[in-house]
C-alpha cells in the first residue's frame, strides 16, 4: 500500500480507503463485518469512512464494535455530520447545536476519544458559514476531532470557507469528499482546481460507479446479489448511466484492463489515483477478496500513452462553456 498526504497536513493516508456505507451494514453478522474491516486493515489500508447518517449511526456502532480490540493508534477515522439523525427538525445540518451534539454521538458510537477527520456532509444554506467554521475550529481546540473537511461543497463554498477561517485565524479544513470515477467527471469543473489551490486533498467516493465499472453488469442484465438488484439499496444506484454507449466504454476498457493485466475495477481505481490532488479513493466490499484485490491500484505503473486510450474512449472530459477547451484531461496552465 502506498501513501499520500492529505492537502496540506502532515497527515498521511493510505491510497486505498474502506466505507462503510453498505460494506458494514450488509454484512451477515459482526463476525462478518469484522473480517472485512481486519483485511483492510491487514492490506494496510487504515483509514476507514464513516457518517453518523449511515443507517443512523448503525454504521458507526458497528465499527465501533469491529475495532474495539484494535490499539486506536493504528488506524484512522473519518466521519461525517449533516444528515438527519431523528424525525425531529433540529436532529440535522450544521448548527453549532447539532454539530456539538453529533460529535458526541459519534463519539460515543465509534467507542473512541477522538475523530481525526470531521467532514461536513453537505453545506447547510441554512446555517451561517462563519458559526459552521467556528464550530469546528472549537472542536478541534476541545481535542474532539483532529482534523476538519467537507464533502460535496461546490467551488465557491469551498473558497467562502477558506476565506472565513484566514480571517479569523481558525483551523482551515484539509479535506474534500466528493463523487469522482470515469463515468462522473463533475469534479474536474472548477472544484478540483479549487481544492488544490486551496491544499485540501480529495476523498473520493464513487470511484467504482457503485458497481457499474466492476464489470458485473451488463447490457440488459442485472444481477440479484447486486446494488442495482436489491431493493435496499438500488434508489441510489446510478441507472442513469446504464446506456449503451457506456456499457460500449465498459467493454473497451475491460479489454485495457486485461491487456495490462489487471482488472477493470483496478483500472477505474487508477485512473482516480492519477490525480496527484487525489489523495485517497474509497472503495466498499461485501468480501474480503475484494479489498485485496481493489487494493492492487495502490503504486500501480502505468503510461501515460494509457490514460490518453482511455481518455479517447470516455470522450467525457468535461468542456469550458465559453472556450470550448476540454477541462482536466491535457490542459496545462496557459494551453494544452
Amino acid at each position: 500500500m502506498n501513501y499520500r498526504k492529505l492537502g496540506n497536513s502532515g497527515l498521511m493516508v493510505p491510497e486505498i480507503t474502506i466505507g462503510t456505507w453498505l460494506t458494514l451494514m450488509q454484512a451477515s453478522s459482526i463476525e462478518e463485518a469484522r473480517k472485512l474491516i481486519h483485511t483492510a486493515l491487514d492490506a494496510g489500508i487504515w483509514l476507514i469512512d464513516t457518517a453518523d447518517m449511515y443507517n443512523r449511526g448503525g454504521a458507526e456502532e458497528r465499527l465501533g464494535e469491529c475495532l474495539k480490540d484494535i490499539p486506536r493508534s493504528n488506524y484512522l477515522i473519518a466521519t461525517k455530520v449533516f444528515g438527519p439523525m431523528s424525525d425531529h427538525p433540529m436532529d440535522k445540518g450544521l448548527s453549532r447545536r447539532h454539530v456539538m451534539n453529533a460529535v458526541e454521538g459519534s463519539l460515543k458510537r465509534l467507542r473512541t476519544d477522538y475523530i481525526d477527520v470531521y467532514q461536513c456532509h453537505r453545506y447547510d444554506a441554512s446555517t451561517p458559514l462563519e458559526e459552521v467554521c467556528r464550530t469546528f475550529d472549537g472542536l478541534i481546540q476541545q481535542g474532539r476531532i483532529r482534523y476538519w473537511g467537507v464533502s460535496q461543497w461546490s467551488a465557491i463554498q469551498i473558497q467562502k470557507a477558506i476565506h472565513i477561517c484566514q480571517f479569523n485565524h481558525w483551523t482551515l479544513p484539509i479535506s474534500n469528499q466528493p463523487i469522482y470515477n470515469m463515468l462522473n467527471r463533475s469534479l474536474e469543473i472548477e472544484v478540483m482546481e479549487v481544492c488544490e489551490e486551496a491544499g485540501l486533498g480529495l476523498l473520493v467516493y464513487s470511484p467504482l460507479a457503485q458497481g457499474l465499472l466492476t464489470g458485473k453488469y451488463q447490457k440488459g442484465l442485472i444481477p440479484e446479489d447486486s446494488r442495482a438488484g436489491i431493493a435496499e439499496t438500488s434508489s441510489n444506484f446510478p441507472f442513469k448511466r446504464m446506456t449503451d454507449e457506456n456499457f460500449e466504454k465498459l467493454e473497451r476498457l475491460k479489454g485495457i484492463a486485461q491487456d495490462h493485466k489487471i482488472t477493470l475495477p483496478v483500472l477505474a481505481l487508477a485512473w482516480c489515483l492519477r490525480k496527484a490532488i487525489v489523495s485517497s479513493v474509497i472503495i466498499g466490499a461485501s468480501r474480503p477478496e475484494q479489498i485485496l484485490q481493489n487494493a492492487q491500484a495502490s503504486g500501480l505503473n502505468l503510461p501515460d500513452t494509457l490514460w490518453n486510450e482511455i481518455e479517447e474512449i470516455l470522450q467525457n472530459h468535461p468542456v469550458d462553456q465559453y472556450t470550448g477547451n476540454r477541462i482536466g484531461h491535457g490542459v496545462l496552465k496557459g494551453g494544452y
